[in-house]
């Protein structure tokens, strides 16, 4: 997931309306600006971004995530944003989805260890296996902002800026598939 604003340039009676598919107006420190989240969906082997949704900034993260998950998988990883994801609606009324493996990182105070313990905490190394894999994610959010330059939205709309990271991300999957050395062609988006 990723967050992008863009200061506003908006009169007073723009800010209190809102339109369907805008990009939310928050305001910070008596600026507004536009923001909106990107939710990316990865494949754990590859590295290559397979999904993306578009929603407003104030969209929690685990409310899309069932729009990322595809049919192929059977892992799902996620922070500790994603803790009650199994138990949503959307998730346990479909049957492929309710089967599948939910790896979620658990806070990091609800990781109890005593102070006197001096061995292998297998409790913390299991959450960092975890991160090591759903940190592919910021990877290729890293390859977005980073090489190709993209810092803040550039339209108003989500479908004009979901239109662009759908781009932006296709690039980077190029991007990191020719960094990986491959000589052979490039296989296809579904």
């Amino acid at each position: 997931m990723s967050y992008f604003s863009q200061k506003a340039k908006v009169s007073s009676k723009v800010r209190h309306t809102s339109q369907k598919g805008t990009c939310t107006r928050p305001k910070r420190v008596n600026q507004w600006y536009f923001g909106m989240k990107m939710h990316i969906g990865v494949d754990a082997g590859s590295g290559m971004v397979h999904s993306l949704a578009a929603t407003s900034a104030n969209v929690h993260d685990v409310d899309v995530t069932s729009k990322l998950i595809r049919e192929d998988d059977n892992v799902v990883y996620g922070d500790s944003g994603y803790l009650g994801l199994p138990k949503r609606p959307a998730i346990r009324q479909d049957n492929k989805k309710s089967n599948i493996d939910y790896r979620i990182n658990r806070r990091p105070t609800q990781i109890k260890t005593t102070d006197n313990y001096v061995g292998i905490n297998w409790e913390k190394e299991s959450e960092h296996q975890k991160s090591s894999v759903r940190s592919k994610v910021e990877h290729s959010s890293l390859i977005v902002k980073r090489d190709f330059g993209y810092k803040k939205v550039a339209y108003r709309g989500q479908a004009k800026n979901l239109n662009r990271f759908s781009f932006l991300f296709v690039s980077a999957n190029i991007l990191m598939y020719l960094r990986g050395g491959h000589k052979e062609p490039i296989p296809l988006m579904r």
